[in-house]
């Protein structure tokens, strides 16, 4: 194992799972936060931690709101959490209505926080389909790629409901985006 791993390396620990190394400048053991265990110090030269992603090195250190950035990510891709996302305030107490073209066949009345909600969940099992299909064994680079380009696909068609999101940020991303 190399002792001078650089901060936002992605490691593996076989007792605490897959983390991120936040300080490697103490001379013996690195800071490295778990998604289920929090921070743990963890030896340098430990022979049991898998590397998963080297960081840039020293050199070409990040920036505090990059280390953010790719530990969002990180999480994102490696959780089925559902994270906390908020609704544009023009959308809160709105209501969504389905008019059926026959007039005498009653509307179908839906919160928009309700339907927002659905948004999110979608969103966030395609990121589980997402990471399944990354991590499969049984799948070859071939078809995981075609997979992927397939989920891309549908967050594509689902950008039309950015609109609803408080921070645009949050929102879908299809072929065209940039990350």
């Amino acid at each position: 194992m190399d002792s001078n791993l650089s901060i936002g390396t992605r490691v593996k620990h076989p007792v605490y799972g897959n983390g991120i190394i936040l300080d490697n400048a103490m001379e013996k053991a690195y800071c490295i936060v778990f998604k289920n265990h929090g921070e743990k110090f963890i030896e340098k030269g430990y022979e049991e931690l898998e590397i998963i992603e080297l960081a840039p090195t020293a050199d070409n250190r990040i920036s505090v709101a990059d280390f953010e950035k790719v530990l969002l990510k990180t999480l994102r891709k490696w959780s089925d959490v559902t994270e906390l996302v908020k609704i544009g305030d023009k959308w809160k107490g709105g209501t969504m209505i389905f008019q059926p073209s026959n007039k005498e066949l009653k509307p179908k009345e839906l919160p928009m926080e309700t339907f927002f909600h659905k948004i999110i969940m979608i969103r966030d099992r395609l990121r589980v389909l997402e990471q399944q299909i990354n991590s499969h064994k049984g799948l070859s680079p071939e078809d995981k790629i075609n997979f992927q380009q397939y989920i891309t696909r549908s967050y594509g068609s689902l950008t039309t409901f950015n609109v609803l999101f408080k921070n645009q940020e949050e929102g879908f991303k299809g072929e065209g985006s940039k990350d």
